[in-house]
């Protein structure tokens, strides 16, 4: 009797222990009695009836799966290695939960096959060269893709990312050397400018300088030119009638600052004028008239 005892207790401490299930904060659960939805299993402690009821946990975290790398036709007929990732989680609601068990059969595997037939569809619509420099909007129309897709599996995507885009090894090359001589193109044009710049930096300077002189001249001759009126107007008020006669006398004194011998006619008004100044008389000079006129005076010898 004690024995039966002893075996019924140990069967029902062991039933006990079998039952117990213990849920995480980052899930949540199902409990199904005989095969039906009993009740939804927030985090804690929970007992259920071993082999009568089941529990089920979802992982209510940010989970992220791979589409598989795969080979794309594009629409100018080159082939293109393609993969992604997407990144999701199981809303933590009850009905949400239920959704991702019942409405979907395995949403992981599911996501993974929409994305890979999503990305098919949108980058058979494009060519190569489009696929790789719009890939922000290759994920956005990705992303709205699924979150509509998978609407009622309970889930929720979060982002959508193209992992890579890579064509084939020769059309790769020559993307390479046709991006290289884009940029020494471009290079060249920057040079070019540069130096087209500066060649009319200096056009401008030469401009500027040759506009300079010319003004510089122009004042020049203006200042002449306003000398020359001064000296004319001098001349008229002080040696009226005389204005030649004035520039002779300037003429006169630059050469005799510099001791320079000059020669007059005697009786010229500028040899009267200059001793009328300096007080001396003028010098007479000898010409072939006078000295021949000295000779006719010498009486001739007599024999």
């Amino acid at each position: 009797m004690e024995t039966i005892l002893l075996v019924l207790l140990v069967m029902v401490l062991a039933t006990f222990l079998a039952g117990i299930k213990i849920v995480r904060p980052t899930h949540r659960g199902l409990i199904e009695r005989l095969g039906k939805y009993h009740t939804f299993a927030n985090p804690g402690f929970h007992w259920i009836i071993p082999f009568i009821d089941q529990m089920y946990k979802v992982n209510t975290t940010e989970q992220m799966v791979d589409a598989q790398p795969q080979e794309i036709i594009t629409n100018d007929n080159l082939n293109a290695r393609v993969d992604a990732q997407v990144y999701f989680r199981v809303i933590e609601t009850e009905a949400s939960v239920k959704s991702s068990l019942y409405n979907v059969n395995d949403y992981k595997i599911q996501i993974v096959n929409l994305a890979r037939s999503t990305l098919r569809n949108i980058i058979g619509t494009l060519t190569l060269r489009s696929a790789n420099s719009e890939r922000g909007k290759m994920n956005a129309e990705l992303h709205t893709t699924l979150k509509n897709e998978t609407a009622n599996w309970g889930i929720i995507i979060i982002r959508t990312e193209l992992k890579e885009i890579d064509p084939p090894k020769d059309v790769q090359e020559t993307m390479n050397k046709v991006v290289k001589a884009e940029n020494e193109k471009i290079a060249a044009i920057d040079y070019a400018t540069a130096a087209e710049t500066v060649a009319d930096g200096v056009k401008r300077a030469k401009i500027k300088e040759a506009e300079g002189y010319k003004r510089a001249k122009v004042l020049h001759a203006e200042g002449e030119a306003e000398a020359i009126k001064l000296v004319n107007v001098a001349a008229d008020e002080y040696f009226t009638g005389n204005a030649q006669l004035l520039r002779k006398l300037e003429a006169l004194e630059k050469a005799l600052s510099s001791n320079t011998k000059i020669v007059l006619p005697s009786g010229s008004e500028l040899i009267n004028v200059i001793g009328e100044m300096a007080g001396v008389l003028p010098v007479p000079v000898k010409t072939e008239t006078t000295e021949a006129r000295k000779q006719d005076r010498v009486p001739s010898p007599v024999y």
